[in-house]
C-alpha cells in the first residue's frame, strides 16, 4: 500500500530545514530507523554529500538516521533493500536524467508499491505525478522522457503562486502556463501552496496543511481543494 507525503517545499519562511513537517514525517517513518535519501536535484548545485548532511540534521531531530544513494555502489541494489525514501527539491530535470541514468524509476515505483515509505519535497513531489512538465525548473538538462513515476494520477505544480493584482511584473502566472500546458495534455494539475502536502494512503489522497490547493483540469474552471479534504480526480 502506497504510503506518501508529496510537500510543495522542504522549508517555509524563517523556519528549518523540514521543521514545519517533522511532526508528520514522525507518522510517516514511524516503522522505520533508517532513510535512504535521494540527493540528485542538487539545489544551487550543492554536492550530494553536503545536500545529505543537511538532510541527516533534520531527521535526527526525530530520531533517524540519513545515507545518500550516492554513497552505494549499486544504487538499484540501494533502492531495492532501503525502509524509506526521501526525494529532496532542486531542478527536476537534473532530477529525473540522473534516476534515468541510473535506471531507478521502475525500483522507486517497485519499492513503494510495497508500501516503502516516501517523502518527497518540491522536485521530489514533481516526478510523484505522470510526468514532470509542470514543473517550474530550467530545463538545463535533457532527460530521456518526462514520464515520471506517475504514483499519483495527475500531476503536480509545487510552490504553487496566485495572481497578484498589485503585481507589476508582466510574466505569466503560474495559472497561464497550467492552461499553456492543458492545450497539449489532459492531466490534472493540484497547483500546491507553500506549507501545504498531499498525504497518501493507499488509494485515498487527502490535502493537509494550512492552505487550500489549485485544481486545473482541461477545459474546466479551476477550483479550490479544501485543507482535510480527500482529492478525487476525473478528467
Amino acid at each position: 500500500m502506497k504510503n506518501i507525503i508529496v510537500a510543495s517545499t522542504s522549508t517555509l519562511f524563517g523556519g528549518d530545514y523540514l521543521e514545519y513537517l517533522l511532526e508528520d514525517l514522525e507518522e510517516l517513518y514511524k516503522d522505520v530507523n533508517d532513510i535512504l535519501f535521494i540527493p540528485y536535484a542538487r539545489p544551487d548545485g550543492i554536492s550530494h554529500d553536503l545536500y545529505t548532511e543537511k538532510v541527516g540534521v533534520a531527521f535526527k531531530r526525530i530520531g533517524k538516521s540519513v545515507k545518500g544513494i550516492h554513497e552505494f555502489k549499486h544504487p538499484k541494489d540501494a533502492i531495492k533493500n532501503c525502509h524509506a525514501i526521501f526525494v529532496g527539491g532542486g531542478n527536476t530535470f537534473v532530477l529525473v536524467n540522473e534516476l534515468q541514468t541510473n535506471n531507478l524509476i521502475e525500483p522507486i515505483k517497485t519499492a513503494i508499491s510495497t508500501g516503502v515509505p516516501y517523502l518527497g519535497t518540491s522536485a521530489g513531489s514533481n516526478i510523484c505525478g505522470i510526468s514532470m512538465q509542470t514543473t517550474n525548473d530550467m530545463p538545463i538538462v535533457y532527460p530521456t522522457s518526462f514520464d515520471t513515476l506517475g504514483l499519483i494520477p495527475f500531476n503536480i505544480n509545487p510552490h504553487y503562486l496566485d495572481i497578484d493584482p498589485k503585481n507589476k511584473h508582466m510574466g505569466e502566472s503560474r495559472e497561464t502556463r497550467i492552461k499553456e500546458f492543458h492545450h497539449f495534455n489532459n492531466q490534472t494539475v493540484i497547483g500546491l501552496r507553500e506549507g501545504s502536502f498531499l498525504r497518501v494512503n493507499g488509494d485515498i489522497i487527502m490535502l493537509k496543511g494550512p492552505h487550500s490547493a489549485r485544481i486545473f483540469r482541461p477545459d474546466k474552471t479551476p477550483y479550490e481543494l479544501k485543507t482535510n479534504h480527500i482529492l478525487k480526480v476525473s478528467n
